[in-house]
């Protein structure tokens, strides 16, 4: 309720009329008036006198609801609260879980991957190069080449860059290349299904 209303229902509770508040506060009746018709307020002084002649506090003369504020504040603070620990869990169960999930995931992919990839074949390619004998070996899949394990000689991987190579028919083709154009010679065995 604004204050010149509750002037004006202080004032008629009261039985005064508007001059003989006005006598009382110590203003003019046009000032009372204009209180109550919400064209201005009294100031600080006026309203303590106010609520002296009214015997009643100045929260109950401004209809300070300063309780119901407080109480309001209180409850969006505690929404606000309740909604930021309901975000920390998910985070947390975010940081929990994402991890698991992914290594399951690549897991999962890798499996669909090798089983869509033919079966783990077994390649060897021996290289003459400079009167010295090298020898490599490839465990891939048959249908992708994608090359499971490698191994062999150090210097013919050194010189032939092959552990860039994902695809075994390929790192093959480079090291077979890369002998020929050196003056070497490269024997390939036919490939053979890994035994489990």
């Amino acid at each position: 309720m604004e204050i010149g209303k509750k002037i004006m229902e202080l004032r008629k509770k009261n039985g005064f009329s508007q001059e003989e508040l006005a006598e009382l506060v110590g203003v003019a009746r046009q000032t009372i008036s204009k209180w109550e018709l919400g064209e201005t307020s009294p100031d600080l002084k006026q309203a303590k006198e106010l609520s002296k002649i009214f015997k009643v506090s100045l929260d109950d003369l401004t209809d300070n609801d300063i309780k119901d504020i407080l109480v309001e504040k209180t409850s969006n603070t505690e929404k606000l609260a309740g909604l930021i620990l309901k975000l920390i869990k998910v985070l947390i169960v975010l940081v929990i879980i994402a991890p698991i999930l992914l290594v399951t995931l690549r897991i999962i992919f890798k499996n669909i991957n090798e089983n869509n990839s033919g079966r783990l074949m077994n390649a060897k390619i021996e290289c003459t190069l400079h009167d010295k004998t090298y020898g490599y070996e490839f465990n891939y899949y048959e249908t992708t080449g994608m090359i499971k394990e490698a191994g062999g000689d150090g210097y013919l991987a050194n010189i032939t860059d092959i552990g860039k190579y994902s695809d075994a028919y390929q790192a093959l083709d480079v090291i077979d290349a890369y002998v020929q154009n050196n003056g070497g010679t490269c024997n390939r065995s036919d490939a053979t299904p890994v035994k489990d």
